[in-house]
């Protein structure tokens, strides 16, 4: 079977490069035709889970602002992005059928705040100009010569003289992203950068209770203020990065996966569903800051997540690959400085110790008192286990122990309470991959492979990322727009 222009994949970009196709044929007056593989039963399975089920499909910042959120290849985003700028993807959504609305930090969801508003909106647009979407088409294999041949798993086969790639990453595999296009990629002659999950969820030492940390690294606690305590656990650390497979670009040892259906430890339990707002957060690398951010963390049932523990993860699973000790350290009361967070605590235990009602009130129900003073009263069962130094005894005989509260040990670990990342939740809830077909061997302005003339390559495939908030879903629409209507054009000529 023939089709002038194939797209492989049904996601945000495929069906985004489906509609580009054959509205610029349309628009050509041209007969040509373009048919979507999706493997899946229906299309967009994975913008179903996007935003929780919200999907927060753009971010309406100008480029310059968007740009900063993009981890790799900023440049190479910028024709698509300036083709399809987020102004013209709520426009593009609007003329279907789909109003939009913008919350804080510009991000942009559906009115219904419903995924699968965005789907409907999408194979509307492909069935208005004539897209035939064939579901349950799973391709096993991409050849080229004088036209691409596509062979399918149930044994059919497809030619066409333009094809798209747009099969997403390795993230979320039971949506489909099995990392068929890295495939389809090194099969066609292309180069494959390095794969990892990105935006995902770090997993510190002891909040799992499997984890990969030496006999001798066991007494390790989960969090350590700087220079107290035992020293931080390395565990596990491979001295060189991880063997990678050559066709892929996949670890072929993840020392640091962590499956997230991993149980919690006893610790672990204690930090779940605790959520932090406006807190500062420092990734160290080998000791030292490889950078930084402020806002909202959540500690679930993965480990450190939320929108600045995303951010961060990019970098933070790099370094566990190449075998670095990495780090998270937080800062609950970054608006005050320590001298000033010490006077504080002081004052504040003074006026504990001399209320009525502290009468007879042990010395640790004390403290409690003054924790839930400082910090949301959820978080102090686990701030009280992984930073044991708060409360020393002093045993004076046998019946006789004293309690001692250290406040400036407590005002410590409230600016620098440290966190050893053991390792982190893989591909199975990673938001995205990083990594991917090497934009070297891509046109920027047009998507086309200049290894292989005719083969266009767009979304998480590619070896861009960025961060959670709408940069990514934008980017997918934005590539597979302009790489749909690229492979259109080429034909029309």
């Amino acid at each position: 079977m023939k089709s002038d222009i194939i797209v492989i994949g049904g996601g945000a970009a495929g069906l985004m490069a489906a509609y580009g196709a054959a509205s610029t044929l349309v628009s050509a007056g041209s007969d040509a035709s373009v048919l979507l593989l999706e493997k899946m039963p229906r299309p967009g399975r994975k913008i179903m889970i996007t935003g929780k089920g919200r999907c927060n499909f753009t971010n309406v910042k100008d480029w310059n602002s968007f740009s900063a959120h993009i981890r790799s290849k900023a440049n190479f985003v910028k024709p698509a992005f300036y083709n399809l700028t987020p102004e013209k993807l709520v426009d593009f959504f609007s003329s279907v059928g789909m109003d939009s609305v913008v919350e804080r930090g510009d991000r942009a969801f559906p009115a219904s705040y419903h995924s699968t508003d965005v789907i409907d909106a999408l194979v509307r647009a492909c069935n208005g100009v004539g897209v035939k979407i064939e579901a349950e088409a799973e391709v096993s294999s991409v050849s080229s010569g004088k036209d691409f041949k596509i062979e399918l798993s149930d044994g059919r086969s497809f030619s066409c003289s333009r094809l798209v790639i747009a099969t997403g990453g390795l993230s979320y595999p039971g949506t489909g992203s099995t990392g068929d296009g890295y495939r389809f990629a090194t099969s066609t002659g292309h180069s494959i950068s390095p794969l990892f999950p990105s935006l995902t969820a770090l997993v510190p030492r002891g909040y799992k209770s499997e984890g990969t940390p030496s006999p001798s690294e066991r007494h390790a606690t989960l969090g350590n203020v700087r220079g107290r305590g035992p020293s931080p656990a390395i565990g596990g650390m491979p001295a060189e990065p991880a063997p990678v497979r050559r066709e892929t670009g996949v670890p072929s040892e993840e020392c640091h996966h962590i499956d997230r259906g991993t149980p919690l430890s006893e610790l672990g339990e204690k930090f779940q569903n605790v959520h932090l707002k406006n807190v500062g957060v420092q990734l160290v690398i080998e000791g030292s800051v490889a950078d930084s951010e402020f806002g909202d963390i959540d500690f679930t049932d993965g480990g450190i997540e939320g929108p600045i523990g995303f951010q961060l993860s990019r970098k933070a699973v790099k370094a566990l690959i190449n075998g670095s000790r990495v780090k998270l350290i937080l800062d609950l009361k970054s608006g005050i400085s320590l001298t000033e967070l010490t006077s504080r605590v002081k004052e504040l235990w003074t006026q504990i110790d001399k209320d009525p009602r502290s009468r007879g009130v042990r010395e640790k129900e004390k403290c409690r008192i003054l924790l839930g003073k400082l910090m949301p009263w959820e978080l102090i069962p686990a701030f009280t286990a992984s930073n044991p130094g708060i409360i020393t005894l002093e045993r004076k005989g046998r019946t006789d122990t004293k309690v001692w509260i250290n406040l400036p040990t407590i005002a410590k670990c409230l600016k620098e309470w440290t966190f050893d990342i053991e390792g982190y939740v893989g591909y199975e809830r990673a938001v995205v991959t990083a990594g991917g077909v090497s934009t070297d061997d891509v046109i920027a302005k047009t998507l086309e492979s200049r290894v292989a003339p005719g083969l266009y390559f767009c979304g998480e495939v590619l070896d861009i990322d960025a961060d959670t908030g709408g940069y990514n879903l934008h980017c997918a629409f934005a590539t597979g727009l302009l790489a749909g209507q690229s492979a259109a054009k080429s034909l029309a000529v």
